[in-house]
């Protein structure tokens, strides 16, 4: 096992503490568990089986293909039960304890790609899942937003909190994804109400970390392949919008409080409120940590790369830190040695 991965796990088997007996002798299932976040929480119950819980969790491992990723959690799902296709379709039992709903296509290249399927996944496929599964048996259901149902707020709503309702495009080139995810928690919500299902709603601001592949087209891994394979950051705006970005251990934490301790159907912000940076920052420290390599600012290939692209992004994270006790850890530089450490050993080692 890769030692950031492992650190990284040990880091979120520590931030939850007890909490993590709420798996012992768990069922358990990961949609979209080849994804960036599928692979971490699979990474996650691998180590969780093998050095803490005294009865293992039955963890199943689903995944339906639709953007060809590269398999990075094999080895970690070796004890799994690994299922090809879709929550619909394929599911072989009906009954779990807590799932993890990864699946999605969360990189704006690829949703702009797939559109349809982008919101099948996020909204008609999520419906027919939640009317499959036992809800008698389910104890937890971890439904993953995004900080863009927020679309672009103005200035007097960033950094943003949950009770914000968003300035969203319905018809923009990154509708699909956007409107989607808001469906989805109108539909978290009203299953919540109606039949007391379980559902946890989590929105990520900016997380990144091992397991977001280098062609993942996201503007941390982007930076770091155009470092490694071209000796230049290609900058693909003026530079100047800002993100606030969270490491992915200190996220996974925080998702995992959410599915354990959070309230039914309300919205957690899930980042971290306090490194907030433009791109041009963004490039400045990467190139630093490459080994101070050029920056060129250039204009990108895809005709709708900026379209409806917020101009800043960044969390108010209040109601999880008083209601699921969660605190980020990790600077941003800490987090992008460890995450530029990763892609090194994974991609560039040979």
């Amino acid at each position: 096992m890769n030692s950031i991965v492992y650190e990284d796990v040990k880091a979120i088997i520590a931030g939850l503490g007890n909490l993590v007996g709420r798996f012992n002798g768990a069922k358990v299932l990961i949609t979209g568990y080849k994804g960036f976040l599928g692979s971490n929480f699979t990474a996650f119950f691998s180590v969780l089986n093998k050095e803490v819980l005294t009865e293992k969790a039955d963890v199943y491992c689903m995944d339906s293909d639709i953007v060809d990723l590269d398999d990075r959690a094999s080895e970690f799902a070796e004890n799994f039960t690994l299922i090809r296709g879709s929550g619909v379709d394929d599911l072989p039992t009906k009954t779990f304890n807590y799932i993890i709903h990864c699946a999605g296509i969360a990189s704006p290249t690829y949703y702009r790609k797939f559109p349809l399927e982008t919101i099948n996944v996020n909204a008609i496929g999520y419906w027919d899942l939640l009317n499959k599964i036992d809800h008698e048996a389910l104890k937890g259901f971890l439904y993953f937003s995004t900080s863009e149902v927020y679309g672009d707020p103005d200035s007097k709503h960033i950094p943003t909190q949950e009770d914000y309702r968003g300035n969203v495009s319905c018809t923009g080139p990154r509708a699909c994804y956007d409107e989607s995810k808001r469906v989805g928690e109108t539909i978290s919500v009203s299953f919540a109400a109606q039949k007391n299902l379980p559902v946890k709603i989590v929105r990520p601001f900016n997380v990144y970390g091992p397991f977001m592949r280098l062609n993942d087209r996201r503007v941390i891994p982007d930076f770091v392949k155009f470092s490694m394979e071209l000796g230049k950051i290609k900058l693909f705006s003026d530079g100047t919008p800002t993100r606030s970005f969270c490491y992915s251990s200190d996220a996974i934490t925080g998702f995992l409080k959410a599915l354990l301790e959070g309230q039914d159907a309300r919205p957690y912000n899930i980042g971290n409120d306090s490194q907030e940076i433009s791109m041009w920052g963004l490039a400045q420290q990467i190139s630093e940590i490459m080994g101070n390599v050029e920056i060129e600012r250039t204009i990108s290939p895809e005709k709708n790369y900026l379209a409806d692209n917020p101009q800043r992004r960044c969390p108010v994270i209040d109601r999880a830190k008083e209601e699921l006790n969660y605190e980020p850890k990790v600077s941003l530089r800490e987090g992008l040695e460890r995450v530029i450490d990763w892609y090194k050993e994974t991609y560039f080692s040979n």
